[in-house]
Order: structure tokens, then C-alpha cells, then sequence
């Protein structure tokens, strides 16, 4: 079978799905046996449940790409605001590039860091990364990263309401909080500073209104051309404006000042100081290298608050660059609000680097309780909703069209995935009713197209709100619109009685949304590869209407988490005016302290809680974090695995108030998550937790200890589990989350076999694709691509990688090529795969002295190992070893190294 590869600018690269279905089929893995007894109740993996599990091609788009040529080059010593001097790390530095120029390692400095981090970003030769990692004083390298500006999904709403859902509008309006005084940066797309709601005049000129009242300083580092591929900033200007449109719109909820009576936004904290740090240009991408400076600034201009909608996905480690970065920026007095990612479709483990960071503050999203959206009338009723992307017809805003079902619900027809099984338009003005499921949603419009219908009603299948694209060839050319599962089922009752009529309206109307107050489908889970609880909060994200520049309209809306994030951002900023003695590590325990835990999402109507993995402490209390009078020192409790059962943990409970405060202590508990990760299992599995008393009285302005024993006792290694430990007082409550991973991290298996046998040897096909070859036996020319290739994928994060090569000689011995190193390539601290990948090897390798060899013809075999993630490498069961069938090498140009 076929599998389309893209091009391999490095070893390792991305294995693509040429054919999806077969992809998916190796997602269905079942879930882990349980044990017999008191066993965790399984209730149903996320595939069961209705999440959409993505193709790898889905998850490719917002997963981490590592930038041919571009690398982050760690250098030993100290960065400054960690004790180092500036001066030694330059030197540190500088001599690490002689001994790479030495080694005959050629590479180009382009940005020293010094302050937060030490180390440099260089362009080399991917090649040649192995050869550096030797060289001394060389620490870590990482690559750089591709950072795509996130692009939300249109939906309408009103920001009011996500205001309303955390006690924001009560402590602006009650206790006069704007957030005046605290400078909040936003490292994003600009700010559109043009924009009334964001201090400018209304003029559209980026060469005025910069710096004015709201907006008053910030930085471009790229220009409006700028794309990650190409490595190097285009024209950046003094002016930090906004073409993309996303900072724009992450700005405004943080401080927007406008009237909501006159169709403005009013943000979370409409008093504060913007700061405005340009890292993407009009469109594309971004680097962590660009980042990285972006914070650098940030840091360096006074931020008290920096907000960064932004990540590189699956990149879990808490030792990348960026994340580091953000730890340093915390010490140093500087409030982290990032978001946790948009891969929850895609399971555990999915969230990113800079948001696994361990002091950020790393926000989950809540869909808004309300949407202002487009609609119709129809049935006697107003219908909200959503343009599908894609048709290059306008949807209309008036006229009147008889609607057609295209069959009944849960049927073949009703799925429209063939113009053959929907019933034919029998003339001109009439609308086809179609069901989501089954095929593509341009499928679905197309088959209404071709069976002569003038609009296309697609309808959900599931409670939720779903923004679809009908993108592809043949084009759609017909009006195409979704709306929820409510009333399109509403719809189909009425026609199943009679003639319905679709009348389209102008403007927009405010709905109730049917999954308001719940974690966003999309909003992603943790842990951390190091087992840490990431995200810590949740914030209202999804459908939120804010500014967008003037340019494209002025205001609009947008889910993802990058606009939870600046919900926190600017309530962060709330907090500092209200009490501004808080350090960062003091605002993102109050705030954690005081949320308010959330139901579960895939099953709203049983009493269970969200994973704690997915949402942290629960939703952001605005109201209990500005007036609480207790807090509890430790924000969360991260158990680690399990195999030495449950730990005693010991909670200092402090009382700012007057009076002596007594609380309840009770335990609550999240919904558990098994393996697969990307199709997990969901268990209602309360994990062991004993209080080492019922309740618990703090005299006032005093503080005393509390200790719990948490655990888990499943039977099973590798359930995520947790909860919250809470306090109930007559004035307060305060949770405090927790959670752990079942039995042995590392007895969980890493190399996934995805339903294809993987791992497995490829051969290039010669056209871009690689076709998998468990047998073996291939002869490789080492030219334009064709080259041996171990297609994989990583089931958990993987502590290091490390790639062999071994020639088999004339008696059937195999022995290293490369034994004064003994490895042929390698890596630490990789991500979950998104999707499988690919490493391919051009036959060279490195010598102790850093020089390059290649490969003689022969007969050869590859061997991958991976060290679980927090394994012992001295110990054999914490490897997990593929090693390849016999391949020939017969390279007609031998010693030189085949073009990828």
C-alpha cells in the first residue's frame, strides 16, 4: 500500500496517508482488559462516543514541523536570570561555534540568547546535527519549529456572555477592576491598534495611532511577508500592526474598550497597557526561533502579563527552548498565560510547547454559553447557522426557498453522500436537507449541487456546533449552510408533516448555544511527558466575538484556545490591579484555587466531571479569585505513574482573613482515560484518596497543614486518572486538582503498530510516496530518494531515539557501520506522534572526530530503538528495539551521499 511522503528535509519526516481509511482502521485498537472486581466501569473510547478521531493527515496540519536547516543549539552554563553572566555565556557560545567550525560542522549564528536561555539559533546542514551534539559545550540540540498562526474557527457570539460565565462583568461593574496599571503583552499576529475598541481612530493607516493610549508600544520582528520556510523576516517595519487577523482578536478580549451597545467589544480588562509583538506575518507560519526573541522583548519591555495564543503541538517535553524560556520569564516576575492547543480530537498527550511549561498558566477552552449567529426562518422558527468555507456562492441574506429532505434520519439517503440516493430537485428554488456522517461535507454538497438543488442545508449529528468546508474538486458553486442537530431534526419532523420554507435573513440573531459551559471538542489534553497536570484552567474559548481589524470588518468571532487564553490574560491583569503585591505563581494559584470543576463533555446529562487532564482546576472564578479570603500553597498535584502506589501529600491551607475559617475536605473525581492515546478509552475510575481529616479550621491570618493520600489501584498500567481535592467553607470552596498515571509508565508500549505493522521498512515508489516493505530485500540505488526508510509511530513520548546501521558481512554477521560511535543517528525527548512518520537514511554517518562517511554496497539492516519516556537506559526492559529485514545497498555512485 502506498503512503504519500513529503519531502524529507531531515532523517525524520511525517508519513503521510495517501489512503485514510486504512489509517483509520489502525486507530480502532480496543481498550486495555480490566481486571476482574472492582474494576474502573469503561464507558466508551472516543471513537464510541462520537469524537471525530482525525486521520493523520488531519493532525498533520497543527502538529509540530521542524524547519530544514534550522536548529536551537543549547550551550552549558547558566542563562542570566538564572544566575549566569551574560559575557560567559557569550564566550560559552562563541566557542562552541570554533569547535564546530573545527569539526569541519559548518553553520551560521543567526540570534544569541543569553538572558532566559542560553544558546544560540543556527542554520546548518540537518546532516551534520549529530556531529554537533558531540562537540563539547554543546548541551542540547533542538530543532526549530514551525509555529502555525492558529487560524479559530468562525462561529458568532457576543464576548459579553464568556464574561458573564466567569464573574468578569461582576468584578468590573461591583469592585470597578479594568486593569489599569498592568501591561499585558500579546506575542501574536499585531495588534490592529487602527481599531476604536483598541484606543486608535478609526483610520486604517498603520503609520498612525502607534503608540496610542491602549496600545502603547511593541515590536515587529518579521513583516507582513514573512513565512517560517523561508527563515528570514521581510521588511519589518516600527509598526506591530495586524494583517493577520488573529492578535487582533486575542487583544480585544483581553482589553478591548468599547461599547457593546454600539456593536463594540468590551474585553476582560478594558484598562490595561497593550504591548504588541508581531511574530507572523500576513499569513503562514512562524518559528520558535522568532518566539523565542518575541519573549525575550517582552520580558525586557516591563510585561507584567504576556499572552501567547500559540504552540507547537504534541511537543510535551517541559525542556524545549520556549517552554524553558517561559519559567525563566515566571522567576523573573512575569505572569505566563498560553494556551493548551486545539488537538483534542486527537487524544492524550496532545498539548504543546511553550503551554507545558510548569509555572504558565495553561488554559483549556469552554464553549460560550451563548452565539450571536446568521440565520433563517424556518418551521416557525429563528435557525442559526454557520457558512460552510469552500463555496464560491454568497450565501444569501434574503429570498425564499421550498426545502427537500433528502431522506429520513440515520438513513443512506439522508446522508447525501451520492446525488443518486437523494430524491432530484424537481425545479428551480429548492433547498436539499442533509444529514452530517459518513462522507466528507463536500461530498454532501456536492451531491446536492448535481441533483439541481439551489442551497444546501447540512445538519449535525451530535450536539455541538461544527463549522464545515466544503473545499474541494469539483468546486461547489450553491449557498452552503450547517445548523445544529435540534433543528434539523425539527426540520425533518416538520416536512415529514408537510411543506416547509426556508427563508433566508438578514443580519444576526443570538441563540442559546447546546454545548455552552462545556470544554470545547477541540480544546486539548495533557499530561506532560514528565506526567505533570497540564492545563491548569479553563476559560470560555469557544464562540467568542471580539475585534478583528478594521480591514476584515472590524469585529467578528472565533473558537479555539487562543481565545481562552487572553480570558485568563486579561483576568490575570484584573487580579494584579486588585492585589498587586501577587507573584506570578500567586495569581495562577488563586485562580486555580477558586475554579469551579466542569461536566463532562461527551455525556453532560450523567453527573460525571471532565478529565482533570483536559481541564485543569475547572473554570476560571473571577469573583471567588479577587474575594477569596483562603488559599492552599499548591496549585495542583502531579502524582507521577504509579507502580509505587499511592503518595501522601502534605497541603499548606493559609487564611488571609480576620476570623478563623473551617472547612469541609472532600474529594471529587474526574473521568480516567486509558491507552490508545489517540483514540483513548474513558473509564469512570475514582482513584484511592484518603484525608487525613474530615475538615479542617485555619485561624485567622495564619496558615496549617493538610495532608492526603492519593493513588490509584486498577490493575492497570497507563490509566490517567485524577480529581480535586476540595475545601468547603461558608465563604469559600477551593479545589485543588490532582492527577497521576496508573502502574508503570514505562511498561506501556511506545512503538505503535497503527493496524499496518508498524514499524516497518519503506522503499520510495519514486513518485513521493513510500510503500512499506515488511520483507525486506529492496536494493537501494541511494539516489533521488531512493533510499531505506523505517515508516513508525510513538504511541507516548519517547525519552530517546537512537538509530543503527549494521553491514552484514560474507558469513551473516552483522556488524555496526559505524562502530567507533555506534550509532548512526539519534535524538532525546520526542513528542507522541501525530501521525506515523518516516525516518530515512542516505547511507552516511559521523565518526568520533565528527567527520562524515558513507556507506559501501553491500547488504545492511537498520535497527531503531526508543527509551521509554522517563525509562532507566540501563535498564533492558525500558527499550523497546525494531530492527529491519536485510536490504542492498548498491549505489552506482558510491561514497556521496543520495540527494532525499
Amino acid at each position: 500500500m502506498p503512503f504519500t511522503c513529503p519531502d524529507l528535509p531531515r532523517p525524520r519526516g511525517a508519513l503521510a496517508a495517501g489512503a485514510g481509511a486504512a489509517l483509520v482502521a489502525g486507530l480502532l485498537v480496543a481498550p486495555p482488559a480490566m481486571a476482574d472486581g472492582d474494576s474502573p466501569e469503561l464507558l466508551g473510547t472516543a471513537s464510541d462516543l462520537g469524537v471525530e478521531v482525525p486521520t493523520p493527515d488531519d493532525v498533520l496540519d497543527s502538529a509540530e514541523t521542524a524547519i530544514p536547516g534550522r536548529w536551537l543549539v543549547e550551550v552549558s552554563g547558566d542563562p542570566v536570570l538564572r544566575g549566569g553572566s551574560a559575557s560567559a555565556n557569550a564566550r560559552a557560545q562563541d566557542k562552541v561555534h570554533e569547535r564546530a567550525e573545527a569539526a569541519e560542522i559548518p553553520m551560521e549564528v543567526s540570534e544569541n540568547f543569553v538572558a532566559g536561555w542560553n544558546g544560540m539559533s543556527v542554520s546548518m546542514q540537518d546532516t551534520d546535527v549529530a556531529k554537533l551534539r558531540a562537540v563539547p559545550g554543546v548541551t542540547a540540540v533542538y530543532p526549530v519549529l514551525e509555529v502555525e498562526q492558529p487560524e479559530p474557527s468562525d462561529a458568532a457570539p457576543e464576548d459579553v456572555y464568556g464574561n458573564a460565565m466567569t464573574g468578569v462583568d461582576q468584578v468590573q461593574q461591583v469592585d470597578g477592576l479594568t486593569g489599569e496599571g498592568v501591561r499585558v503583552a500579546v506575542i501574536d499576529s499585531g495588534i490592529d491598534y487602527n481599531h476604536p475598541d483598541l484606543g486608535g481612530s478609526g483610520t486604517g493607516d498603520q503609520t498612525t495611532d502607534f503608540p496610542n493610549d491602549r496600545v502603547i508600544g511593541g515590536y515587529d520582528f518579521v513583516g507582513d511577508a514573512y513565512d517560517s520556510q523561508t527563515g528570514v523576516p521581510v521588511a519589518p517595519d516600527e509598526y506591530p500592526d495586524d494583517c493577520g487577523g488573529h492578535g487582533s482578536h486575542v487583544a480585544g478580549i483581553i482589553g478591548a474598550d468599547g461599547d457593546p451597545e454600539t456593536a463594540g467589544v468590551l474585553g476582560v480588562a478594558p484598562g490595561v497597557d497593550l504591548l504588541s509583538y508581531r511574530v507572523f506575518g500576513c499569513e503562514g507560519s512562524s518559528s520558535t526561533e522568532v518566539i523565542l526573541e518575541a519573549m525575550e522583548q517582552a520580558m525586557d519591555d516591563g510585561a507584567d502579563v504576556v499572552n501567547m495564543s500559540l504552540g507547537a503541538s504534541f511537543v510535551t517535553w517541559q525542556d524545549y527552548p520556549t517552554a524553558q524560556m517561559s519559567d525563566v520569564m515566571t522567576d523573573n516576575g512575569v505572569t505566563m498565560v498560553i494556551s493548551a492547543g486545539n488537538e483534542g480530537t486527537a487524544g492524550t498527550f496532545s498539548g504543546g510547547a511553550p503551554g507545558v511549561a510548569g509555572d504558565a498558566i495553561t488554559v483549556a477552552s469552554v464553549d460560550n454559553t451563548d452565539r450571536r449567529a446568521p440565520y433563517a426562518t424556518a418551521a416557525g422558527e429563528e435557525i442559526a447557522y454557520g457558512p460552510a468555507t469552500g463555496s464560491t456562492a454568497a450565501v444569501p441574506t434574503s429570498g425564499e426557498l421550498a426545502l427537500v429532505s433528502a431522506g429520513a434520519p440515520g438513513t443512506e439517503a439522508a446522508q447525501g453522500c451520492d446525488s443518486s440516493v437523494v430524491p432530484p430537485a424537481t425545479g428551480a428554488g429548492q433547498a436539499l436537507l442533509i444529514e452530517r456522517g459518513t462522507c466528507s461535507f463536500h461530498l454532501k454538497a456536492l451531491a446536492g449541487q448535481e441533483a439541481g438543488y439551489d442551497a444546501v442545508i447540512l445538519y449535525n449529528n451530535a450536539v455541538g456546533v461544527v463549522n464545515p468546508t466544503v473545499e474541494g474538486d469539483p468546486a461547489i458553486t450553491v449557498p452552503v449552510v450547517m445548523v445544529g442537530q435540534a433543528d434539523g431534526l425539527a426540520l425533518q419532523e416538520a416536512l415529514a408533516a408537510g411543506d416547509v420554507t426556508w427563508a433566508w435573513q438578514e443580519g444576526a440573531a443570538v441563540f442559546e448555544n447546546p454545548t455552552g459551559g462545556l470544554v470545547s471538542d477541540f480544546s486539548s489534553y495533557g499530561l506532560t511527558a514528565e506526567l505533570q497536570l497540564k492545563p491548569d484552567l479553563a476559560a470560555p474559548g469557544g464562540s467568542i466575538w471580539s475585534t478583528i481589524p478594521l480591514e476584515q470588518g472590524g469585529h467578528g468571532s472565533k473558537s479555539g484556545t487562543s481565545m481562552a487564553a487572553p480570558h485568563v490574560a486579561g483576568a490575570a491583569a484584573l487580579l494584579l490591579e486588585s492585589a498587586p503585591e501577587l507573584a506570578p505563581g500567586d495569581v495562577k494559584t488563586t485562580m486555580m484555587n477558586t475554579a469551579d470543576p466542569l461536566t463532562w463533555s461527551l455525556m453532560p446529562d450523567v453527573g460525571y466531571l471532565e478529565p482533570v487532564h483536559r481541564q485543569g482546576a475547572g473554570l476560571l472564578d473571577m469573583v471567588g479569585a479577587v474575594h477569596t479570603a483562603t488559599r492552599v500553597d499548591e496549585a495542583s498535584i502531579s502524582l507521577g505513574e504509579g507502580e509505587d502506589g499511592p503518595q501522601t501529600v502534605t497541603l499548606t491551607v493559609s487564611n488571609d482573613s480576620d476570623v478563623e475559617q473551617t472547612y469541609a475536605v472532600g474529594i471529587r473525581h474526574g473521568i480516567a482515560t486509558s491507552h490508545p492515546t489517540y483514540d483513548p478509552g474513558f473509564y469512570d475510575a475514582p482513584a484511592l484518596a484518603e484525608s487525613g481529616a474530615d475538615s479542617v479550621t485555619v485561624a485567622a491570618h495564619s496558615s496549617t497543614e493538610l495532608t492526603v493520600t492519593l493513588g490509584e489501584d486498577f490493575g492497570e498500567d497507563g490509566f490517567i486518572y485524577g480529581g480535586w481535592v476540595t475545601l468547603s467553607g461558608a465563604d469559600d470552596d477551593i479545589v485543588v486538582p490532582f492527577a497521576g498515571l496508573s502502574g508503570d509508565y514505562q511498561a506501556l508500549p511506545v512503538l505503535d503498530d497503527q493496524g499496518m505493522g508498524l514499524p516497518v521498512l519503506g522503499v520510495s515508489d519514486g513518485a513521493g510516496s513510500v510503500l512499506l516493505d515488511p520483507e525486506g530485500g529492496h536494493t537501494y540505488t541511494m539516489q533521488n530518494g531512493d533510499i531505506p526508510y523505517i515508516a513508525y509511530y510513538f504511541g507516548y513520548p519517547v525519552e530517546r531515539l537512537e538509530i543503527d546501521a549494521y553491514k552484514i558481512n560474507g558469513g551473516g554477521k552483522a556488524k555496526p557501520v559505524n562502530p567507533s560511535v555506534g550509532l548512526i543517528d539519534e535524538g532525546d525527548h520526542l513528542g507522541r506522534s501525530a501521525a506515523p512518520e518516516v525516518y530515512g537514511w542516505d547511507g552516511s554517518y559521523a565518526l568520533k572526530n565528527q567527520k562524515t562517511k558513507t556507506v559501501k554496497n553491500g547488504e545492511y539492516l537498520l535497527e531503531m530503538r526508543v527509551l521509554k519516556p522517563l525509562g532507566d537506559p540501563e535498564d533492558p526492559d525500558h527499550w523497546e528495539t525494531f530492527t529491519s529485514p536485510q536490504f542492498t545497498i548498491d549505489d552506482p555512485n558510491p561514497g556521496k551521499p543520495g540527494a532525499r
